[in-house]
């Protein structure tokens, strides 16, 4: 058992004895914690505040887009083509299972006037069922009812931000506003949703048949009413697939697309979207990672260096412990234990500060989200480098001459 405590002893003896030296190693692995644990936590807390303002626009939900324009060699802009209807929304409401709700919508962009405030916004053509797909919370007044829909009222709801632009000191609702050349009447307020994917606050809702008759019905050849896009929510995400697959074909065969050919639509899963992002900010929370781990890896580089010195000034001391009979495997475990406890304390001691440095930043600049994981790893790296550059020192210790050793002055 004395045997066994011996080289922690010594080890320990090695570290207080050198106060000074033994800080500064610690410092390097302190630095190079800290800065893995703040820059990772970053990194995750980038990519969850990013997923959840995808996931707000609803695990479930499918978009349908129009694809590109074609004339005379040149491409236009995408989802610039006229190919989607309101005959294709009804189609996909009548024959494809395994969804829940419909939402044709039009957009066009107008100028909003109330008083002597304006703004030019989007304005965004909707039936009922858009609410549900896109969960928006009215804050005030209501929504677009059916019967908007049905007699083309000439009302609005407001997101967020226009509705404090255009009413910076008056309440919003019942109040007529100029979009265009027609006078509509706010009927409600949306509840704001920041900067999120999913959010409306710059956006005016009108129901769908009333932004049609602002702008005019646009017809295809077929003299069905073109639309700017149609969302689709599935009954549940296992069902995504199936449903992204029984829409492609039909609307290929609504289209009279070929087998093979280029489809003038594209479809967009929001389980698509997250997927795509993950694998984005996975890679970035990685380098965040790999650039933090150029500090440790400086850290350990100043640990070996540390202990060659001290292997340097104690060889009169291995050599008096190897003649009085310890053995290689003693001297050995010395210093690579002192190497290890030096990085597992700057280890620790790095978790805190980086932790709180998270914190701080979480507070001030961005979101940041400190995981186990993180902790595990930046320990554990720790602790890696501490054997791994303090190997070759130890070795070093343990292969000296005892001769030789006591003769070093």
């Amino acid at each position: 058992m004395k045997r066994f405590f011996e080289p922690i002893i010594s080890a320990w003896s090695g570290i207080l004895g050198h106060k000074l030296r033994s800080f500064l190693t610690i410092l390097g692995v302190v630095i190079g914690v800290s800065a893995v644990i703040a820059l990772m936590s970053v990194g995750k807390g980038t990519t969850s505040r990013i997923l959840s303002s995808v996931q707000s626009l609803g695990a479930n939900v499918i978009t349908i887009s129009p694809s590109f324009t074609s004339a005379g060699g040149v491409r236009g802009g995408f989802g610039s083509a006229q190919t989607l209807t309101m005959a294709d929304a009804e189609a996909i409401e009548s024959n494809v299972s395994n969804i829940s709700a419909v939402a044709p919508t039009q957009s066009r962009s107008y100028q909003a006037i109330y008083g002597n405030q304006n703004l030019f916004t989007r304005v965004i053509g909707v039936t009922t069922v858009y609410q549900d797909v896109y969960t928006l919370t009215v804050n005030d007044g209501n929504f677009i009812t059916d019967y908007d829909y049905q007699h083309n009222a000439r009302v609005v709801v407001l997101g967020a931000t226009v509705a404090s632009t255009l009413f910076p000191d008056q309440e919003p609702v019942g109040q007529n506003i100029r979009v265009g050349s027609y006078q509509l009447q706010v009927e409600g307020v949306l509840a704001s949703k920041g900067s999120s994917m999913s959010s409306q606050d710059n956006n005016i809702i009108v129901p769908l048949t009333t932004l049609q008759q602002m702008g005019g019905i646009t017809r295809n050849l077929k003299g069905e009413i073109i639309i700017s896009g149609i969302v689709v929510t599935a009954v549940d995400q296992a069902h995504i697939k199936t449903v992204e697959s029984d829409i492609t074909s039909l609307l290929e065969q609504r289209h009279d697309i070929a087998v093979g050919g280029t489809d003038d639509f594209s479809l967009t899963s929001v389980q698509d979207i997250i997927n795509q992002l993950s694998q984005i900010t996975g890679y970035m929370t990685i380098l965040l990672g790999a650039i933090a781990g150029i500090s440790l890896l400086v850290g350990g580089i100043g640990v070996m260096n540390i202990m060659l010195v001290s292997v340097i000034e104690r060889t009169r001391e291995i050599g008096v412990r190897k003649a009085l009979g310890a053995r290689e495997s003693d001297i050995w475990s010395q210093f690579l234990i002192e190497a290890v406890f030096l990085t597992f304390t700057g280890g620790i001691i790095g978790v805190g500060l980086g932790w709180g440095a998270s914190l701080a930043v979480s507070k001030w600049l961005t979101t940041t989200v400190v995981t186990w994981d993180i902790v595990i790893l930046a320990v554990s790296v720790a602790i890696g480098i501490g054997v791994f550059f303090g190997f070759y020192p130890a070795w070093q210790a343990s292969r000296l001459n005892p001769i030789e050793a006591l003769r070093h002055e």
